[in-house]
């Protein structure tokens, strides 16, 4: 995947949020940014058993952090704050993110990728984005 220069990275799964602005004009290379502070949407309500239908603490509490992570990205699409993003997240986390798109995010969206790469170096997740 070829990526604009500028670009906005958000790298997720459902607990923590990385994000980097591709650097590279004709390779990609990421730069932190920072990364705002997300607030966890509640999802549910406790004090039932665990099921598919009634998922339990931890599967909400994932749930919400995503829901959060699309909350904010959807503010700064709305405000202009970027003019592409790529989004590298956990494939469950990618289905809940997808949930709440807003339509001038999803204009703004170049490119998604189900993989957990919150944990790797700026140049792995480079690879992993160049390689899709």
């Amino acid at each position: 995947m070829i990526i604009p220069t500028g670009a906005l990275v958000a790298v997720v799964d459902g607990e923590k949020l990385v994000m980097f602005h591709n650097t590279g004009h004709e390779a990609i290379k990421l730069a932190p940014a920072p990364a705002p502070k997300v607030e966890h949407a509640i999802s549910g309500s406790g004090g039932h058993q665990s099921s598919a239908a009634n998922p339990d603490n931890e599967t909400q509490a994932e749930d919400g952090f995503a829901a959060g992570v699309a909350a904010m990205l959807n503010k700064q699409a709305l405000a202009g704050a970027f003019e592409a993003l790529v989004v590298v997240a956990a494939p469950k986390t990618l289905g809940e993110l997808r949930k709440h798109w807003h339509k001038a995010l999803q204009a703004k969206l170049v490119g998604e990728i189900a993989k957990d790469l919150t944990g790797r170096t700026p140049d792995q997740i480079a690879a992993t984005i160049h390689a899709a």
